[in-house]
Order: structure tokens, then C-alpha cells, then sequence
């Protein structure tokens, strides 16, 4: 049996069929990145979603409301069959859901690094580039992006019956636009782009 992270694995050993979707660190608002993997009567699923798509923003959390806004996406993130809908008929049930909201970091390692290979300037430059280079990280932590992150197991007792996956997570989040889905199952792995136009997505043939 598939444990809980191994099709991130296969994911990540199968580059042509990543390189039909977006990256979501481009964070084009209005995109998120599900990821699913079939492996017998087990389902796995990951979601990435930039925070403008399920809260409307994507700072940091500055006011009671803004912490209320983010516990509530959480809870709804992770409730996955109410975002995700199998056939009933497949009989799945979730053993596993976690959802939180990551914030990116910007270190700027790489102009630190830069400064010190110049260690023949004098005093005064250096301090003059050191204050600089604090700024210019400071304007970067203040471009910070932040994006919910959930996973998933289900436990499907008719996996036969998983012939369709219909997307109510347009209708909870009314700020996403787009999802882009890869599929993985002993077939290989498969790309789709998911739109709030369109939300379903037919899986049968696919393992």
C-alpha cells in the first residue's frame, strides 16, 4: 500500500508530466496545484493554493480578522470530500487530512554572500552596502508570499467506482479561478487544468 507522502515521490521522478503545470511559486493568483495519487483502495491527495485564492489576501495575519479568516479556510481545507467529490458509490472515507498555511521566507543569502567576496572595500563602503543590503531585505520580507497547504488520505471501499472527482472547492473559495491537477496511478501520471467553468474532472480510464 502507497504511504501517506510516496506519490510525491512519483511525482517528482516523472519531470515531463510536472512540466505541464504551473508552478505555484510564479503565485498567479486565482491558481492552486492538487495533486492525486490512486494506488488500489487508497487516495492521496496534496493541494497547494496561493493565500489571495482562499482568503483574499496574502500577508501575514495583521488583525483579529484576518486570524478568523485564515482559522476558518483552515478548517474548510480540511474537510477534503467537501471540496473534492468522489462518486458515493466508491464508498471513501478520509483517515488522514491536515491543512495549514505556510509563509514563504526571503533571506537574501545570495547578495550577502556577494558583499563578502568583496572584503578589500574600504570601512565606509562596507557599512554603506551592509545597510543596503538590510533594506533590500526588508522589502523582500514585506513582498512574503503566503500559501495554504493540505494533505489528504481517503480509503475507498468500491475503488471501481472512482470514475469522477467534481470540484466544490470553486464554490468555497470564490476567489480561485484554475486548478492544475496531476494525476498519478499505475498508468503514469497525467496533467488537467481544472476551471471554475468546468469543475469536474472524468477519471475513468486513468487507473
Amino acid at each position: 500500500m502507497m504511504s501517506r507522502f510516496a506519490f510525491v515521490v512519483c511525482l517528482l521522478s516523472l519531470p515531463a508530466a510536472a512540466d505541464e503545470t504551473r508552478q505555484l511559486d510564479s503565485h498567479e493568483h486565482g491558481v492552486g496545484a492538487l495533486n492525486i495519487a490512486f494506488d488500489g483502495s487508497v487516495v492521496a491527495m496534496e493541494l497547494r493554493a496561493p493565500g489571495a485564492d482562499i482568503v483574499g489576501f496574502e500577508h501575514a495575519a495583521e488583525s483579529a480578522a484576518d486570524r478568523a479568516a485564515i482559522d476558518a479556510a483552515v478548517a474548510k481545507l480540511a474537510r477534503p470530500l467537501s471540496l473534492f467529490g468522489l462518486p458515493d458509490k466508491a464508498e471513501c472515507n478520509v483517515t488522514q487530512a491536515s491543512a495549514a498555511l505556510e509563509a514563504e521566507e526571503n533571506h537574501g543569502d545570495h547578495d550577502h554572500e556577494a558583499h563578502e567576496d568583496h572584503e578589500d572595500h574600504k570601512d565606509h563602503d562596507h557599512d554603506e552596502a551592509h545597510a543596503d543590503e538590510h533594506a533590500h531585505d526588508d522589502d523582500k520580507a514585506s513582498e512574503a508570499h503566503t500559501e495554504f497547504h493540505a494533505e489528504y488520505t481517503l480509503s475507498c471501499g468500491n475503488p471501481n467506482a472512482l470514475t469522477s472527482i467534481s470540484f466544490a472547492y470553486f464554490d468555497v473559495f470564490p476567489n480561485s479561478r484554475v486548478l492544475d491537477v496531476q494525476i498519478v496511478s499505475n498508468k503514469g501520471a497525467q496533467a488537467f487544468e481544472i476551471e471554475r467553468a468546468d469543475p469536474r474532472l472524468d477519471l475513468r480510464g486513468m487507473f
